[in-house]
């Protein structure tokens, strides 16, 4: 793997304006936007555009998986056109050549939906299949046993996905949200970030590694798993390898506190808030926490387990969702501009003017924040009930669904283009340094739940 930095240059420097139209940054932002106010517009006129934000549902059998693909064929070919030309204007403007991007992005996209058809196994779960696990295995197995070629890598646009799906994002954590969610969670979500990537951060640089690597290792423990770490890579200028370590510790972690964290909560006899909210300051990943979430539900009335289960993953998606997930725009922001003023390549300090702040500036945090806003507006004057009913349903959910088939594009390009004779090279210490997070992060977390705030989350838990 080359040691390129994530973030893609042009070869010249645009202009001002120009800018707006070469750089996947804004790509990233115009076709998040968009997508954005497609929905907005449909709901308010008692539309949606959730027939395009088709995927894989639960399946048993090979004839009903089959039998899914054949009764949406339209919507996946549908989906497909949508992506191709979104993503076909913004890699022209960007000088890629069109005869290259569109086979290989539609053999991206198959494979992406192959993936998610792996995914929606009803096993999957319990073997940890999760979609953008699958999709790591599944590329770097390709990678590392095939020799890809040149064509094919023009869609392997690692940041540009992850931007776009960043952007979508920022849809589903409203300002409205936000404020309904109550202080508790944001403090507590607050204090984790902090104490988390501060741990790792630490220990990580004692141990001797690079800097950047030590903020996407801290960033992937303290926020959200792998989009933190994608984020933080682009804002920091880290190495694609040091991304690639961190998605790979980040899911290792979270595989095992599926299992882990519902267990030790039952075995603690939590309620099911105190458990939700546990299990939202410890796991990694959404989709992970989702699950672990879910499963403590299932024990709710269980020996003497309180509260109805409803409550742990409400409690989850107040702490992770909405609490930690926050937290990428602001490490992107905080890091970038520690980067561009005290980090350089040699590791040597530097004093660094304002335009070269904004120039290392990931601009997509800007569409993330746009969007929240977006939906905010469109939620004015709602009430929560009326909010879930309709917003919720109508725009956020199948934006949900865009998200998440532009970070899988982003899993497997990051996938295809990692080497694990690249990664064998970081050694342990990375897996030293995140796993010291880990261990705090559980033992704080666990007393700001059951200790701190344990009023409130019991409360939440109460029938």
């Amino acid at each position: 793997m080359p040691s390129d930095t994530l973030a893609i240059s042009a070869a010249r420097a645009p202009s001002r304006w120009r800018e707006l139209i070469a750089r996947e940054d804004w790509w990233a932002i115009w076709i998040g936007l968009a997508l954005v106010l497609a929905a907005v517009i449909a709901s308010s006129s008692g539309a949606s555009i959730k027939w395009l934000a088709v995927t894989p549902q639960k399946w048993s059998s090979f004839d009903q998986i089959a039998g899914h693909f054949g009764d949406n064929i339209v919507r996946y070919a549908a989906l497909l056109a949508l992506w191709l030309v979104a993503f076909g204007i913004a890699v022209r403007a960007l000088g890629i050549r069109l005869a290259q991007f569109v086979p290989a992005f539609v053999i991206l996209f198959v494979a992406t939906a192959i993936v998610f058809a792996i995914g929606a196994w009803e096993k999957a779960s319990y073997y940890g299949l999760e979609p953008p696990l699958v999709a790591l295995v599944v590329g770097l197995i390709v990678s590392n046993l095939f020799v890809l070629p040149d064509w094919f890598k023009s869609a392997l646009r690692v940041e540009f996905y992850v931007k776009t799906g960043i952007v979508l994002l920022g849809a589903g954590v409203p300002v409205a949200l936000i404020l309904w969610a109550g202080p508790v969670a944001i403090v507590q979500a607050a204090i984790i970030s902090l104490a988390t990537f501060g741990t790792i951060f630490f220990v990580a640089k004692k141990l001797g590694l690079d800097r950047r690597l030590a903020a996407v290792l801290g960033t992937g423990g303290a926020v959200c798993g792998v989009s933190a770490s994608i984020a933080i890579g682009g804002a920091v200028g880290a190495k694609k390898e040091h991304v690639s370590v961190t998605i790979t510790i980040v899911f290792l972690f979270a595989i095992v506190m599926i299992f882990v964290l519902p267990l030790l909560a039952r075995a603690l006899g939590l309620s099911t808030g105190v458990a939700g909210a546990w299990i939202g300051t410890s796991e990694f990943a959404d989709a992970a926490g989702f699950a672990a979430a879910q499963t403590y539900a299932g024990f709710a009335g269980q020996n003497g387990i309180a509260g109805v289960g409803d409550a742990a993953v409400q409690a989850f998606t107040l702490m992770k969702v909405i609490g930690r997930d926050l937290w990428i725009g602001v490490w992107a922001l905080v890091l970038s501009i520690v980067a561009a003023t005290r980090w350089e390549a040699t590791g040597v300090a530097t004093r660094t003017g304002a335009g070269e702040i904004w120039k290392r500036f990931p601009k997509f945090v800007l569409g993330f924040f746009a969007a929240s806003i977006l939906v905010t507006l469109a939620a004015h004057g709602l009430d929560y009930a009326t909010y879930k009913k309709t917003i919720a349903a109508d725009v956020v959910a199948p934006l949900q669904g865009l998200r998440t088939w532009a970070f899988t594009f982003c899993f497997l390009a990051i996938a295809l283009t990692t080497r694990l004779r690249d990664l064998s090279a970081a050694g342990a210490k990375p897996f030293y340094a995140f796993g010291a997070g880990v261990a705090v992060n559980l033992v704080l977390g666990y007393l700001l739940s059951t200790q701190v705030f344990a009023h409130f989350w019991t409360q939440l838990g109460q029938p």
